[in-house]
C-alpha cells in the first residue's frame, strides 16, 4: 500500500477510502456524486422553500439557468433524491412531492402530458387524445399530492414554432392555475427567452442564474469541499492563489469541466504516487484529456437511447 500520511485534511468518510488499493480509489473517483458547495446549496434552499409555499391561485416559480455544464440538472437531480414517491398503506396510493420531467426535444401539448405521465409513473393509454391526457395529468396529480413541476431542458421549447411555443406555455400556466402549484424550471440562457413570450408565466418566475466561476468566496469553498473529498493521502494546494486561477483559465469557470479536471488530476496522483495535486499537476495535456473526456460523455447522452 505505500506510505499512509496524516489524513486529517480529508472528511471522514474520504479516509476511509484512502486507505483502499489505488484501482478501488479511482473507482470511487469516477462515481457521480454531489459535492457541497454554497452556490448549489442556496439553489436547493430556495426549491425547497417554493416546496412548502401555500397554494395559491399565483404560485411563485423559479427559473434556474445558465450556461451547458454549470450544474442545473445536478442540483435538480440532488432536489429529487430528497423527494422519491412513496406508497401510502393508509390511503393505497403512492405519494409523489414532486413530479419531475425534461421537456421533449421537439416538444408539442401531446408530448407534454405524455412526460407528465410517465413520471408518475402512469401506464399509458393506446392513441390517447390531447383531452383525454390532460384529464388524466390533472387527476393523477391530486390523487398522487403532486405539490411541485420541475421542467428541466425547458429552453428545448424554443424548438417548436411560434404557436406550438405559445401552446406549450398555456399548458403549464394552465397546470400551475389548476392544481396550484409552483414550477422549477431549469434550462440554458435560452430559457429566459422561452419564458419571457409569456408575459403571464415570466412575471411569477424567479430568475436564479449560474454564472461561470469567478475567483471569489463560493469558488474557494467548492475547491474546500473537493479538497476534503478526493481520497488522496496528502493535502492538495487548491487554496493556492496560482492553482485557483490556472483551474479557472482551464476550464473557462463551467462547472463540470472544473469537477472533472480535478477528478482526473487526482487519479493522476494516485497513478504517479504523488498522491496530491498543485500547479504542476493542471497541465495542458490533462485540460485537453479531461476536456475531450466531458465532449465524448455529451455527445453518448445526445446519441443514446433514451429512458
Amino acid at each position: 500500500m505505500g506510505l499512509i500520511h496524516d489524513l486529517d485534511h480529508l472528511h471522514e468518510h474520504s479516509r476511509a477510502v484512502a486507505l483502499l488499493p489505488a484501482e478501488e480509489r479511482i473507482a470511487w473517483i469516477r462515481r457521480e456524486r454531489w459535492i457541497e458547495y454554497s452556490r448549489g446549496a442556496r439553489a436547493l434552499d430556495r426549491i425547497s422553500d417554493l416546496l412548502s409555499h401555500p397554494p395559491r391561485d399565483r404560485m411563485p416559480c423559479l427559473l434556474l439557468h445558465g450556461a451547458t455544464g454549470m450544474g442545473k440538472t445536478r442540483i435538480l437531480q440532488k432536489f429529487l433524491r430528497s423527494h422519491i414517491a412513496v406508497f401510502d398503506q393508509t390511503t393505497g396510493f403512492t405519494r409523489m412531492a414532486v413530479a419531475a420531467i425534461q421537456m421533449p426535444p421537439h416538444p408539442n401539448e401531446l408530448h407534454l402530458y405524455e412526460e407528465i405521465l410517465v413520471s408518475l409513473g402512469a401506464v399509458l393509454p393506446y392513441s390517447p387524445s390531447t383531452g383525454t391526457l390532460r384529464h388524466r395529468v390533472r387527476v393523477l396529480c391530486r390523487q398522487m399530492n403532486v405539490r411541485m413541476l420541475v421542467i428541466d431542458e425547458i429552453h428545448c421549447l424554443l424548438a417548436g414554432t411560434y404557436r406550438e411555443q405559445r401552446i406549450i406555455l398555456n399548458c403549464i400556466r394552465f397546470l400551475a392555475n389548476d392544481l396550484r402549484i409552483p414550477l422549477v424550471c431549469a434550462g440554458t440562457q435560452e430559457a429566459r427567452t422561452a419564458l419571457s413570450t409569456d408575459e403571464q408565466l415570466a412575471d411569477r418566475f424567479e430568475a436564479f442564474e449560474l454564472a461561470p466561476w469567478k475567483d471569489d468566496t463560493d469558488f474557494h469553498q467548492l475547491l474546500v469541499s473537493y479538497a476534503a473529498m478526493l481520497p488522496l493521502r496528502r493535502s492538495s494546494s487548491l487554496r493556492d492563489t496560482r492553482v485557483r486561477k490556472r483551474l479557472l483559465a482551464m476550464t473557462e469557470g463551467v462547472t463540470v469541466r472544473i469537477c472533472r479536471l480535478l477528478e482526473d488530476a487526482a487519479i493522476m496522483a494516485i497513478n504517479q504516487n504523488t498522491e496530491q495535486i498543485d500547479l504542476d499537476s493542471l497541465h495542458d495535456d490533462l485540460a485537453v484529456q479531461s476536456l475531450a473526456s466531458v465532449s465524448d460523455r455529451r455527445k453518448r447522452r445526445a446519441t443514446g437511447p433514451k429512458g
